[in-house]
């Protein structure tokens, strides 16, 4: 029987974090439990090409029950199975949120998540190209860079977002979020940069740390209210791997209540009706999901340069050769945060500018050039679910989001959609506009945006929330991260976020990790 001090399971944006950060004590020893490969192919390396990794053997490709408020449809949930989950397969954007997130956070009674008290944290993790500053660090492991060949046509779209009221904003992550301005990404020399790239290959040279790729935890085994380990399926056969000290569950919003569901950790009539025997009653395991609904416009375009060009021979070169040109863009090359609702501190919806066309995923395509502006309810108030389809850790969970179950939802982003149709008619930007692909011409009432919005919202693959912080009635860990109810096993991922933050969900997801490893070390 296999033993280590710490077992983490999932190497993510949190996981990878965790466990690189802990095997920096030569005195413990640390295994990173990983249900992927260890490789990084090319559409991983290569920013611009990852939609060409959904519903292939590096996705989980999860989907939804009937979405109640979305006529009944069933959406399509890829996430990332490799080493650096999906660090590898997101959009790269860099982006930490409000800081009214935080301080809501500390508020509610996530002791010692206060902004002022995380921004240590940012900076630690942070190697930015653009240098240190007060909002900013440039000696930690995650790379972070301005995006090295952006089309000249995203300078238009972001001059079409101020022209709307936003005001240039060159740091989303500093002093204010509002504005518009282009997205740091996590690059380094016009290539992806993952928390694997930054966390667990220098680790990998520690004798005190272990990887085990393409191995799926099945659960964890519980002994007098204790983690004692995890039970792991590896190259056919099941074996038990002990913790001396504590598991970590990094994998993710929805596998990791999934697992605690299988462990006996969750709704106590909901495991029962699966054949599970409750270890701890917690109904809030699964519980408050939430999401950033999202919705693209699309517009044919005469201008040059945009990433329908990507693909050319010529790109390529570029790329292999020096690391430029478009292959280096991660679509959504730019952004802008504005508000809805007058009653709240921070803006309720996030505009990604991509000089591309963008539908289904990245599935679907158009055969002449066009730009996109989609709209992100980073505010969105409604709230889903995740229920065990069977007791069997083979068969996925399932997922409800509940997109605007609130009224609030759908009003922001109607609102939403109606500034992107503003940002189109900028002077310029309209001149080289041929037409609206999506929503169309023909939607123009609130009703017809409305439907349109139910028939084709998707979302900004950002899942969390579903193992918050919060107290034994309303949340699944405290503000240390412990699981209630058992000792020796802690959650870092985004499943642990109280609410939401408002943007991208990967760098309060790294926060996440880097706080983690701190509690942990403090502890133990």
């Amino acid at each position: 029987m296999a033993s280590y001090d710490y077992i983490v399971v999932g190497s993510g944006s949190a996981g990878a974090v965790v466990a690189g950060r802990l095997s920096e004590n030569p005195s413990t020893s640390v295994l990173l439990i990983e249900a992927g490969g260890t490789k990084k192919p090319m559409s991983v390396k290569i920013p611009a090409a990852f939609p060409t990794q959904f519903k292939t053997d590096l996705d989980w490709e999860f989907y939804t029950e009937p979405e109640p408020h979305l006529d009944g449809r069933v959406l399509y949930q890829p996430r990332a199975k490799y080493l650096g989950g999906c660090t590898g397969m997101n959009a790269m954007i860099y982006m930490r949120g409000s800081r009214h997130d935080y301080d809501d956070w500390a508020k509610g009674g996530a002791t010692g998540w206060s902004y002022d008290e995380v921004l240590p944290l940012f900076k630690r993790s942070e190697n930015n190209a653009r240098g240190a500053n007060e909002f900013h660090g440039a000696s930690g492991p995650l790379h972070i860079e301005d995006l090295r060949s952006p089309t000249p046509f995203t300078e238009t779209l972001i001059d079409a977002m101020c022209s709307t009221g936003m005001p240039r904003n060159d740091d989303f992550n500093g002093a204010d979020q509002v504005g518009a301005g282009y997205n740091q990404v996590t690059h380094k020399k016009g290539m992806r940069w993952t928390t694997a790239d930054g966390y667990v290959v220098p680790a990998m040279k520690r004798p005190n740390f272990t990887v085990l790729s393409e191995a799926h935890v099945q659960r964890l085994r519980i002994e007098g209210g204790r983690v004692m380990g995890v039970e792991v399926k590896h190259g056919g056969r099941e074996d038990f791997i002990r913790a001396d000290r504590e598991v970590v569950l990094s994998a993710g919003a929805f596998n990791t209540p999934h697992l605690l569901m299988l462990s006996g950790i969750g709704p106590a009539d909901h495991l029962a009706e699966h054949g599970i025997a409750p270890v701890v009653d917690n109904p809030n395991v699964g519980a408050h999901l939430m999401d950033h609904p999202l919705y693209l416009t699309n517009h044919e375009t005469t201008m040059k340069g945009t990433l329908a060009e990507a693909e050319s021979p010529i790109q390529l070169v570029k790329y292999l050769a020096a690391r430029r040109g478009m292959l280096t863009s991660n679509i959504a090359e730019a952004g802008g945060f504005f508000h809805t609702r007058s009653d709240e501190a921070a803006p309720d919806v996030q505009m990604f500018a991509a000089p591309a066309y963008f539908w289904d995923n990245g599935f679907a395509k158009h055969d002449k050039p066009a730009y996109a502006l989609a709209l992100s309810l980073v505010g969105s108030k409604s709230r889903g679910q995740l229920r065990l389809k069977s007791a069997d850790p083979s068969v996925k969970i399932g997922a409800t989001f509940n997109y605007f179950a609130e009224r609030a939802d759908m009003d922001s982003m109607v609102a939403g959609i109606e500034r992107a149709r503003e940002v189109a008619a900028y002077g310029p930007l309209r001149a080289a506009t041929v037409k609206e692909l999506h929503p169309g011409a023909g939607v123009a009432t609130r009703a017809e945006l409305e439907a349109e919005v139910r028939r084709n919202v998707a979302h900004t693959y950002h899942p969390a929330c579903t193992a918050r912080i919060g107290t034994e009635s309303d949340g699944v860990v405290d503000a240390d991260l412990r699981v209630h109810g058992v000792t020796g096993l802690r959650v870092a991922d985004a499943s642990v976020f109280p609410t939401i933050p408002h943007g991208n969900t990967h760098a309060p997801t790294v926060l996440v990790g880097e706080k983690a490893a701190d509690l942990i070390r403090a502890t133990n």
